[in-house]
């Protein structure tokens, strides 16, 4: 599903990626492990097309992405690529339904679909009760569910999560690293996760240690 090579960035003097390999298959869930400073927000956004690498090569799902347009590649990152970050970036003034239902929107979905999908979403992940509820009448936990529906949506084939854990207390976080293999289960998409948290590393299917812009090791299974 993913095939990055050699992907270099710089920050003007200070090198932060410095020759990256990195694949992903179908389904699979790869958690990527490192140091504060070590890459890993940087690797995510490139290999989510948030970010244009300085020198490498990326492929997802057969497409060049990085022979794309500024447009054409926005419209790629929309259909295909889903995000769910540390803060969650609900807009506070809509509701739980009509933040979901924005990137479908911005897709061309209508309105009326894009809210049945959306509603399906949120049920799904057990927020049948809060469709109507705003960002500020939520809890931590259910903000970030909120937010991940959002990211599926427009049921992409991969889906970027960095650090999805790191505000929540232990059992809501618990309770959203499970969410994360019961949603790979049912929709079968493609996750990497940027993570801290050791537990949720261990769920994954492969866990990448990265340093200094470098992986430290190739691989382990978990």
């Amino acid at each position: 599903m993913i095939e990055a090579h050699d992907i270099e960035k710089s920050f003007g003097q200070l090198k932060v990626l410095k020759g990256i390999d990195f694949t992903a298959g179908q389904s699979e869930v790869v958690s990527i492990m490192g140091a504060s400073g070590a890459g890993k927000s940087t690797l995510l956004q490139i290999l989510g097309t948030l970010m244009r690498p300085d020198k490498g090569t990326l492929m997802i799902g057969g497409t060049n992405v990085l022979s794309l347009s500024r447009d054409r590649i926005s419209e790629f990152r929309n259909r295909h690529i889903g995000f769910v970050f540390q803060f969650h970036h609900l807009l506070p003034e809509f509701t739980s339904v009509e933040n979901v239902m924005i990137p479908a929107l911005i897709g061309g979905k209508p309105e009326k679909e894009a809210k049945t999908k959306a509603e399906i979403l949120l049920d799904d992940l057990g927020l049948s009760q809060r469709l109507n509820h705003k960002p500020a009448e939520l809890s931590g936990g259910e903000q970030q569910r909120v937010a991940i529906a959002r990211a599926l949506v427009n049921n992409p084939a991969v889906l970027f999560a960095d650090e999805p854990s790191g505000n929540l207390d232990s059992a809501t976080k618990e309770d959203l690293h499970k969410l994360f293999f019961r949603l790979r289960d049912k929709y079968g998409q493609t996750i990497i996760i940027v993570t801290h948290d050791p537990e949720l590393a261990r769920m994954c299917d492969r866990t990448l240690y990265m340093k200094d812009g470098l992986f430290l090791t190739k691989d382990r299974n978990t």
